[in-house]
């Protein structure tokens, strides 16, 4: 297993819409472990593959505090959504900011697992909030953009600082 790069925003490539997974093969778990190694090591609760410069539709997400809840989203989709709740959201592509973010309280979703298999689950809060947060980085979003103009401006000047910092 290694530890994968991850973009920082505002990237372009964070706005790339992921492409669908053609095959689940021993390269595709390969990244996925690849992938859980990076988001524990950050540490995060949920990884898109676009934040790996991987277009495709791949999510791991954990949100329990142990390790003990993996979860493998291949070509995910979202089947039914249900409530609202506002939830502070952070980002391991935007680090350091965090943000109120509008999202349904409970969503069921329908994805493949690690060996291709399809199947379905219905979660809410945390979980949901994760699922829907990650689901945007496959369509090109960052939850920046949910920010009002200036809170996003705001959220550019604190990344460019660590940036400079950092560099």
């Amino acid at each position: 297993m290694a530890l994968l790069p991850i973009l920082r925003f505002p990237d372009p490539r964070l706005r790339t819409v992921a492409k669908p997974v053609e095959h689940v093969d021993d390269a595709l778990r390969a990244l996925i472990d690849d992938m859980f190694q990076t988001m524990y090591d950050e540490p995060g609760i949920g990884l898109a593959a676009t934040q790996v410069d991987q277009h495709i539709r791949l999510i791991v997400m954990d949100v329990s505090d142990d390790k003990s809840n993996k979860k493998v989203l291949i070509n995910p989709e979202i089947v039914a959504s249900s409530g609202v709740q506002n939830c502070k959201e952070g980002c391991l592509s935007v680090p350091t900011v965090f943000a109120e973010v509008k999202r349904a309280e409970t969503v069921t979703v329908r994805a493949l697992d690690r060996d291709g298999q399809t199947y379905e689950f219905t979660c809410s809060g945390l979980e949901a909030v994760c699922v829907q947060h990650e689901m945007d980085h496959l369509d090109g979003k960052v939850f920046v953009d949910y920010l009002t103009p200036l809170k996003r401006e705001m959220a550019m000047k604190k990344l460019a600082k660590l940036a400079k910092a950092e560099g």
